[in-house]
């Protein structure tokens, strides 16, 4: 996958255009590392979308460009990038220039990271932990299943859960092959 995105690039940071340390970026929620969900990005830009406070805005004066890339990762990642950096005058500008159809929107919105931290749906579990897309958990009792004769046993491992974007009390995921709801006050992560 490196290669095909270093062809894809140009052999530079998808974001900024630099050369140097570059590496694959898979874009959050997606599962899969794939040239569809990833981007290459140098150190500088991953640092900073790793750990938003660091953010530098004058770095960022390069979305202007790769915004407009025809490559979903990209174009999504420049969104959720400007939308932290939207108390800037430039970047809400460029935001109210953006395009995204409805199916790229969802997927950047899944990321509740384009959000202000008192916007933020924080889902957390019994004791506390903040989970997030991909965790494992295990029910902490037993939990009969809505519209089924399925009771879901307290010591159950449920891999790979998604997160309700919307209430933090509610998690999915697949219980001996059902998807089910599941409220996080009776899981623990793994």
């Amino acid at each position: 996958m490196l290669q095909e995105l270093k062809s894809r690039s140009g052999n530079c940071c998808e974001l900024c255009g630099a050369t140097e340390n570059l590496s694959v970026y898979t874009v959050p929620p997606a599962r899969n590392e794939s040239t569809d969900d990833s981007l290459l990005v140098c150190g500088t830009c991953l640092s900073q979308i790793q750990n938003p406070e660091t953010m530098d805005s004058n770095h960022w004066r390069c979305l202007n460009d790769s915004m407009w890339s025809e490559h979903r990762p990209v174009k999504i990642m420049a969104w959720r990038l400007l939308n932290r950096l939207k108390n800037e005058g430039w970047s809400l500008d460029l935001l109210n220039m953006m395009y995204l159809d409805e199916e790229e929107l969802a997927f950047a919105q899944a990321s509740d990271d384009h959000l202000e931290e008192s916007e933020k749906v924080i889902h957390k579990d019994s004791n506390g932990a903040i989970l997030a897309n991909g965790d494992n958990v295990v029910l902490i009792k037993d939990l009969k299943v809505k519209g089924t004769s399925m009771t879901a046993k307290q010591g159950t491992v449920v891999r790979k859960i998604t997160l309700d974007p919307e209430n933090a009390e509610y998690i999915e995921g697949k219980v001996d092959g059902q998807q089910i709801v599941i409220l996080t006050q009776y899981v623990k992560k793994a």
